[in-house]
């Protein structure tokens, strides 16, 4: 595929020094994996940070070298000639600290114990992926991003960036996310966490050493989830009221079977995703980053003023949201719009009318990406050494969009 990155193998960087949270706790000898694609300039000016979302990883865009079925989970923003073009950007896509796609996390050995850290392992925030992210960033010779880029959680980072290390990114993209989490969000994310811990097979998180793993809570946990990621017009165009109907049934009235088993197709899919869900996550990672975004308030240590928590910024800001999410909705990204304009900080702004909720920040909406196409244009035709025609399209934008 010439729009591709092709077939990525991560490495894999381990930290010696201790790591101070901000729980008070610190972490030492911690791995972080990550993944690179395009080509790092000779000033080193061209790099892009994307952060991942709860359920993603450092997987970021073309396909894994030991599964050619495992497609990056923003294959359709970066690569060749995409809005995050690979031909004109050197992009990193890192797994945070916590997680369970190979950085450090509940899984991994507890050197103090030999044993998993399970329920061990320390609470960690937004700000402190910030830190380890900055820490891989000097790692791998990069004093400062040309942008720094996340959707819904991954915007939350991305947001952390332009306070905590203000001279160390040019221009900070955050999409369809929001300064702070609402009460009706933190409830969502704690009904999941008490399908997981209420789970038989959690045993206090301890569940590696039992041979088990609370499959139920998670399914559970990611069915409230998707439900909050959907819009209510998405549901009803994909699944509506449909019944399922199989050859044998035989007991139906007026379409209905009536009892408790699955009847319409939306319960279908939600038990098929949380089924799925609950095969390749880790039940105490789950955990661990649903915390971390109920704790996101870079507010509360102003006051509750925004404006004074991102007084600290110097980037400019894409910030974009989509008018159908309702778990991040539009007025939290203009709170954000506002904070920066009382700054007097540069921002482009939009709110884009997509019918698919929360999710749309991981699909193809034309506008969407022309966007965020629009917006590294100018990136990449202010960098040091740009050619003048450095904002002209490199592919077919037109057939790509199509």
């Amino acid at each position: 595929m010439t729009d591709s990155v092709g077939a990525t193998t991560p490495p894999r960087l381990r930290f010696v020094a201790p790591l101070a949270l901000a729980s008070g706790a610190s972490i030492a000898g911690y791995e972080l994996v990550y993944e690179t694609y395009g080509t790092l300039s000779p000033a080193r000016d061209n790099a892009v940070l994307v952060c991942h979302a709860l359920n993603a990883s450092h997987h970021v865009a073309g396909t894994s070298a030991t599964d050619p079925a495992d497609l990056g989970w923003w294959d359709n923003m970066v690569g060749p000639g995409k809005p995050l073009d690979t031909d004109r950007f050197f992009v990193i896509g890192v797994n945070n600290l916590g997680s369970c796609f190979g950085s450090t996390g509940p899984m991994s050995t507890n050197p103090a114990t030999g044993r998993p850290y399970g329920p061990d392992f320390p609470v960690v925030t937004v700000e402190d992926w910030v830190r380890t992210q900055a820490r891989l960033a000097d790692a791998l010779g990069i004093e400062r991003f040309a942008a720094v880029m996340g959707g819904s959680l991954g915007g939350m980072q991305a947001l952390a960036w332009s306070t905590l290390f203000p001279e160390r990114l040019g221009h900070c993209i955050a999409i369809a996310t929001a300064p702070k989490l609402s009460a009706q969000n933190i409830a969502f994310n704690e009904v999941a966490r008490r399908a997981i811990v209420t789970d038989p097979g959690f045993h206090g998180g301890r569940f590696y050493d039992h041979g088990t793993v609370p499959a139920h809570g998670l399914s559970v946990a990611r069915m409230i989830g998707h439900i909050t990621y959907l819009s209510g017009d998405t549901m009803a165009e994909r699944f509506g009221r449909t019944l399922r109907r199989h050859a044998s049934d035989t007991a139906l009235r007026d379409g209905y079977r009536f009892t408790f088993d699955v009847e319409f197709e939306i319960e279908s899919y939600l038990r098929y995703q949380g089924e799925k869900f609950s095969k390749y996550f880790d039940a105490n990672t789950y955990l661990l980053i649903t915390r971390a975004l109920d704790y996101f308030d870079p507010a509360s240590a102003h006051g509750g003023d925004l404006a004074a928590a991102m007084a600290p910024a110097r980037c400019d800001f894409l910030v974009a949201s989509f008018t159908t999410d309702w778990r991040f909705a539009p007025e939290r990204s203009r709170e954000i719009v506002a904070a920066l304009l009382a700054n007097r900080r540069r921002v482009t702004y939009a709110e884009i009318d997509a019918p698919h909720g929360h999710d749309a920040f991981l699909l193809d909406d034309v506008r969407y990406h022309a966007l965020v196409r629009a917006y590294f244009d100018r990136i990449a035709a202010a960098l040091p050494g740009a050619p003048a025609h450095a904002v002209a399209p490199t592919r077919n934008h037109a057939a790509l969009a199509a």
